[in-house]
């Protein structure tokens, strides 16, 4: 799996956004121009932030990916676009495979603060450009990262934070495969059933 050498923490500007993303998609397979306006409710230049922020995330996507993200029903759409959000930004992957998958296998559904905590101390060990980060920006990382998780179905709410198993569709699952299956630990897949994927 490619690891980054910094986590990239762009994404506290712009949740999942499920149907944006899918819009941006099917307009940029048809070749038409995006309405920066429109994709900012009003505002060009949030449209326009919004717009390289959705770019960002469909260039890790196969085309296969990026046609159930078009077309597939709306669960699939939702779990094409975490993926792609996994992919662009490691530190929600990272986050998702070490602290969720784990604790769903061990039969712990709910992630406490602790959790997180833990887990943002061991990562800033490894990125020591994390402790430049404000408390501020610390706080929206935070937040951001558990709206996009409650967003994707993975955990039930920010809140309660409960985990929620995932079920992906056959489709999806083929088209995670066929580019790598070590991304479906996404869905907190345990390590057995990825290895009964042909």
């Amino acid at each position: 799996m490619m690891m980054s050498k910094r986590y990239d923490f762009s994404y506290t500007g712009f949740s999942l956004r499920v149907n944006d993303m899918a819009r941006v998609a099917e307009a940029l397979e048809k070749g038409e121009n995006i309405d920066f306006g429109e994709l900012g409710e009003g505002k060009a230049r949030t449209g326009k932030n919004r717009f390289n922020e959705i770019s960002k995330r469909l260039k890790r996507l196969t085309a296969k990916q990026t046609a159930i993200l078009i077309d597939g029903e709306f669960p699939e759409q939702r779990h094409i676009a975490f993926l792609a959000v996994c992919k662009a930004h490691l530190f929600i992957r990272d986050f998702s495979v070490e602290v969720l998958r784990e604790k769903l296998l061990l039969s712990d559904h709910r992630i406490s603060e602790g959790d997180y905590v833990s887990f943002f101390r061991r990562k800033a060990d490894l990125y020591p450009e994390m402790e430049s980060l404000t408390e501020s920006t610390k706080k929206k990382i935070r937040q951001v990262t558990f709206k996009i998780l409650e967003q994707a179905g993975i955990i039930d709410h920010v809140r309660q934070r409960a985990i929620q198993p995932q079920l992906p569709t056959t489709k999806v699952i083929q088209a995670v495969t066929e580019d790598n299956k070590e991304w479906l630990k996404v869905f907190l897949m345990s390590d057995p059933d990825l290895e009964n994927l042909n």
